[in-house]
């Protein structure tokens, strides 16, 4: 008859199946996350007209808010149009018609897994993820016995990642 299983025995199960669970789903997140990288230049965008109607008699801060442009500077303006970088909007009617280098709408769609707040249901997934890869942090820890070189290694390695990690977050 076989004795009570260890701890190490079912964290090994769960850090297994758990782990094949979540290949997909990184997989998509390092993809994302590498195209996200690119966000501020014009790597796999394409140019796309955008017509929209705004409040009227806006100024160029508020414009900016409202189409969600960064920086939105009014380079000059005749009767009542406003004319911006790539763009005009007529103060009196509200419509605007600029141009804007977007991602296509399936990579637009993924990056949104790294931008999700609570108010949007994708949120659980991040959390749902975010709490996984603790969890491998702690269980690859159970991968082997106790007082091993390996672990000790392991640690050491681990705490070098760290280090790392959080020197260069400073530096940046």
């Amino acid at each position: 008859m076989k004795g009570k299983k260890s701890m190490n025995f079912y964290m090994r199960i769960v850090h297994r199946y758990l782990g094949f669970f979540l290949a997909g789903i990184m997989a998509v997140y390092a993809f994302s996350g590498i195209i996200l990288i690119f966000r501020e230049t014009d790597f796999l965008k394409s140019e796309q007209t955008i017509e929209k109607k705004v409040a009227v008699g806006l100024s160029s801060q508020a414009l900016g808010k409202a189409l969600h442009l960064k920086n939105l500077k009014v380079s000059n303006v005749e009767d009542n149009t406003q004319y911006f970088d790539n763009g005009t909007y007529n103060s009196l009617t509200g419509d605007v018609k600029y141009t804007s280098n977007e991602l296509p709408a399936v990579l637009r769609k993924l990056n949104q897994l790294h931008k999700a707040s609570t108010n949007q249901p994708l949120f659980w997934l991040n959390i749902f993820f975010g709490v996984s890869l603790f969890f491998f942090v702690v269980s690859s820890f159970f991968m082997f016995k106790p007082k091993t070189k390996t672990l000790k290694e392991g640690v050491y390695v681990s705490i070098v990642g760290v280090a790392l990690t959080v020197l260069l977050v400073f530096l940046s």
